[in-house]
């Protein structure tokens, strides 16, 4: 799970009541937005604020001047963009502002402020190259990154972990919205991948009238964290039969050879100077990575590359060695690889959900029982506690089928992580779902059919506000989503650890 999981893999409607203290908590629940006071951005002098405000006033010069915003670096670029990375002062508790602060990292894509804007929420550690993703690139628009709250930098110290939960990311995120508009006045459009796909539906249920829609790519939705039967039924049937049988007799094998291959895995950790304190042991480490090859795989391959799984009964052991750490990573189990992820496992041992699936090729070949060592709870240190909070996805899950508009999801076919996806219900309203044949993690539109990637690309650009839905539809279906280009090197990237 350390790989699967690290794999997994991102306005408010009671401004007025909030700004003049707390909120009514009956109020706030029915309406979705928190029962929270608002906590207000730092103060500004009179010619900071002209200055934010000033249409004329140079870009660099405009986000300086937010309240509470700095701009610590302008990178170059030789695309018409302009790059900044920034940090942004937050509560460490929205809910209790006066606890105290941290700096939170963010990045802004400067196009124009006659574009609109994407929100991008990657769920993680901030990017420091300047990247689109394909909304940006579908709209020619600004975006701005976020780094996800006690992913380091953006952790306040001493970490209180209660802290690290989707609320106080929500609010996050509603308030570099809300600041930003001062500069970015057109329409507004959230998205992520994965981990952060399921972040900008989490922000949208919280504020939902921060953005005018969202387009959440191959995000997980693990509603009930007990009931993981959608996962080993997709491992049944993924791929052909033939495939399925090849990927289990070789991650068997890694078991049963485990006494050759464990014993290169520990001399190379050790010569990388790894350690296995959080995991408990060199052994768990490695059987937790052996759990990982199959899902690893699906994740990032295609059935085109079945070809390439050993064959466990002629592999060498330098094959299937070679095999294990393409899928898993040979030091992805350490404390120094996990310790970039603890923010993430933190979530998913309180808050989203971690997924399960059978393992019963695998039986009298493991040391561990599969429960306990693929949780969690066996990556993130024993001095952070954890107590799961079932409601957190129910809630999410609720409000998506009742109450959601305006939001987009991408799935691939054959991606594990979409054994659990988002559903719509009788209360949503202008929303998709759509899935890529055959496609894997890496899923967006520009890979659906040719169809449904028109259908998807109108939807984008009418809710950028560049077209009526009449117009939307008809330039859609000429419309080629642009190219990667210098801007969308970091994009193209498939990050090994993360869901």
């Amino acid at each position: 799970m350390s790989t699967t999981l690290r794999r997994l893999l991102v306005a408010v409607l009671l401004i007025p009541l909030l700004a003049l203290g707390l909120a009514s908590p009956a109020l706030a629940r029915s309406t979705g937005a928190p029962d929270v006071p608002a906590v207000d951005a730092p103060a500004a002098d009179a010619v900071g604020s002209a200055t934010a405000d000033n249409p004329s006033a140079d870009i660099k010069d405009r986000l300086a001047a937010i309240p509470g915003m700095t701009v610590t670096e302008e990178k170059p670029t030789t695309t018409g963009h302009r790059y900044f990375l920034l940090t942004y002062t937050q509560p460490i508790d929205h809910f209790r502002p006066w606890l105290g602060t941290f700096q939170q990292r963010l990045s802004v894509l400067h196009r124009g402020d006659d574009r609109p804007t994407v929100f991008y929420t990657n769920g993680y550690t901030l990017g420091t190259n300047p990247s689109r993703t394909e909304p940006t690139r579908l709209t020619d628009g600004n975006q701005v990154s976020i780094e996800y709250r006690y992913f380091t930098p953006s952790r306040p110290e001493p970490a209180d972990w209660t802290k690290a939960g989707i609320r106080q990311a929500a609010a996050d995120s509603h308030r570099i919205i809300t600041a930003l508009k001062r500069i970015y006045h057109r329409d507004w459009l959230s998205t992520g991948a994965s981990k952060g796909g399921m972040s900008s539906v989490y922000h949208r249920r919280f504020y939902p009238d921060d953005v005018t829609a969202t387009i959440a790519y191959v995000a997980p939705n693990d509603v009930d964290n007990r009931e993981d039967s959608a996962y080993s039924a997709f491992f049944r049937n993924v791929g052909t039969p033939e495939c399925r049988a090849a990927l289990n007799a070789a991650q068997r094998e890694l078991l049963v050879r485990r006494d050759r291959l464990e014993a290169r895995y520990v001399a190379d950790n050790a010569a990388a100077g790894s350690t296995f304190t959080t995991v408990g042991s060199a052994d768990r480490a490695y059987e937790a990575g052996v759990l990982d090859v199959v899902w690893a795989f699906w994740q990032y391959s295609t059935e085109a590359d079945c070809a390439t799984v050993p064959a466990a009964a002629t592999a060498t052991d330098d094959q299937l060695y070679a095999w294990f750490d393409a899928q898993s990573g040979i030091t992805g189990n350490s404390d120094q690889s996990l310790a970039k992820y603890t923010a993430y496992y933190y979530q998913a041992g309180t808050e989203l959900g971690s997924p399960g699936f059978d393992v019963s090729h695998l039986k009298g070949v493991q040391h561990y029982d599969f429960k306990e060592l693929y949780s969690p709870r066996s990556y993130v240190p024993k001095n952070i506690p954890m107590r799961f909070d079932p409601s957190a996805m129910s809630d999410i899950d609720r409000w998506v089928k009742r109450s959601a508009e305006r939001i987009i999801f991408v799935y691939g076919q054959n991606d594990p992580w979409g054994a659990e996806p988002f559903h719509l219900g009788r209360g949503s309203e202008d929303s998709y779902v759509y899935t890529v044949p055959g496609g894997n993690h890496g899923s967006n539109i520009g890979k659906l059919t040719a169809d449904d990637s028109a259908a998807a690309t109108a939807k984008v650009l009418e809710w950028a506000g560049l077209a009526d839905p009449a117009t939307a539809r008809s330039l859609a279906q000429s419309h080629r989503i642009p190219p990667f280009g210098e801007l969308d090197a970091e994009g193209l990237k498939l990050e090994r650890h993360r869901p």
